[in-house]
């Protein structure tokens, strides 16, 4: 699997969970009292279709560069699996109903991890600029 085909797979994973997290939100504001659902049922729905979305932004990213295949699998691999992450702890935390705000008493893993989120998240996607820039330049 190349890094365009990791995207596209992954865009349609997400979108999927997206219609999935989609029930179990409406599910949640009608037997809610507020018709709210938990705050990371919420978040989970949401942030699967921004991420099922992305992934389309990336795939078109990774068709365009002309960098090593491999380079490009890492950075799409660092990506997704981030993305992908963040989505599990989000539908887990709606499923336990633990926190409506895990940032609220973060422990010092917690902040590891989110630095490590973000340097993945953020290299990830440079790399991958950076071969769209040069490819078309």
């Amino acid at each position: 699997m190349d890094a365009y085909q990791l995207a596209v797979v992954a865009s349609g994973v997400f979108f999927l969970n997206a219609l999935l997290t989609g029930v179990w939100k409406y599910r949640e504001m009608t037997a809610s009292p507020d018709g709210v659902a938990h705050a990371y049922v919420d978040i989970s729905h949401r942030t699967s279709l921004l991420y099922a979305f992305a992934c389309v932004l990336l795939a078109m990213f990774a068709n365009i560069s002309q960098l090593p295949a491999w380079l490009e699998l890492l950075a799409m691999v660092l990506l997704v699996s981030y993305f992908a992450l963040a989505v599990i702890i989000y539908m887990v935390h709606g499923w336990r109903k633990d926190t409506d705000n895990q940032m609220r008493k973060p422990s010092a893993s917690l902040h590891q991890a989110m630095w490590s989120l973000i340097a993945a998240e953020i290299g990830g996607f440079l790399i991958l600029f950076y071969g769209v820039l040069t490819a078309l330049w």
